[in-house]
């Protein structure tokens, strides 16, 4: 009898041991890893997996072409499931790669990584904030000019203003990105203007979406 407990014990240790070592390596991967990027201020992001409760999780980057994986050294063991690489891919002429990896005391997930990333063509570039005021002269639309980053890599950038007419008629200027300001005198009292914005970039035939509709009533 005592050796047959011995062997139910021993039986009992290494099913123990084998479950143990499996739920160790099941630890699953988070998913959905992307660049998500604005004006060239670039964070990765991702979803965390299921069994999500108290995962950590590192982040690697490196440039297309190089063999070596470079740790992100603020987002070694964080908890939220981004990671700001705005300084990593700062160099707009490269691409890019990142990849994460979810951990716990007793395990890591194997590393996920992104689909390949480039800032000057991926990152996605805002519409100009607009402020609208009445003079004695008519309308002035001012334009708070983009991040420097994007003034920096696009100094051929222009704005499209486009004003909008209780009729519904829509008339389209261009401004130089220098230039913050646009007076529109042939408005009529009591009327109201409405007025959206657009950054173009022509070397690159890309532009913004429009700003949202902005509206003054002439007094």
């Amino acid at each position: 009898m005592c050796y047959t407990r011995k062997a139910c014990h021993k039986n009992n240790f290494e099913l123990d041991y084998n479950l143990s070592f499996h739920v160790s390596v099941s630890l699953l991967p988070p998913a959905h890893l992307r660049f998500d990027s604005v004006d060239y201020k670039t964070t990765a992001v991702w979803i965390p997996p299921s069994n999500s409760s108290t995962l950590l999780y590192n982040v690697q980057w490196k440039i297309y072409g190089e063999p070596e994986w470079l740790n992100v050294d603020h987002c070694q063991g964080i908890e939220k499931p981004k990671c700001d690489l705005s300084e990593e891919t700062s160099d707009v002429t490269e691409w890019y790669y990142a990849r994460v990896q979810a951990t716990t005391p007793a395990a890591k997930s194997p590393w996920v990584t992104s689909r390949r990333f480039s800032p000057r063509w991926d990152s996605e570039i805002s519409p100009p904030l607009l402020r609208l005021n009445t003079t004695m002269k008519g309308i002035v639309a001012r334009v708070k000019p983009p991040r420097a980053q994007v003034r920096k890599q696009h100094r051929d950038l222009f704005y499209k203003i486009y004003l909008i007419r209780e009729n519904g008629e829509e008339e389209e200027f261009e401004m130089n990105c220098c230039f913050h300001k646009l007076c529109i005198k042939d408005v009529k009292r009591k009327a109201r203007y409405c007025f959206q914005a657009q950054t173009i970039l022509p070397l690159q035939a890309r532009s913004s979406a429009r700003s949202e509709v902005k509206c003054i009533t002439v007094r």
